[in-house]
């Protein structure tokens, strides 16, 4: 799968996957959505941003999740 819109630079964000370069990362714009930003908000909040930014990063989290093996503990309830 190809991410044209995803940039890791050393130089930027400490090597963080980013949007298009810019010192956004990838993970903050996922957290905003996480929290219950809903796209037009962050679309309006960050006008540097493009819908289709939004689309690739949802795109590339689940690209490492089909990847990323987690080992999940059921809830115990507490004595």
């Amino acid at each position: 799968m190809t991410f044209t819109r995803i940039t890791i630079d050393p130089a930027v964000c400490t090597g963080k996957p980013c949007i298009r370069g810019l010192r956004f990362p990838v993970a903050r714009l996922l957290g905003l959505l996480a929290a219950g930003e809903t796209r037009e908000s962050v679309l309006n909040d960050y006008p540097y941003l493009e819908r289709e930014d939004i689309d690739e990063a949802l795109r590339y989290a689940a690209f490492l999740a089909e990847d990323e093996a987690v080992e999940l503990h059921p809830n115990v309830p507490a004595k």
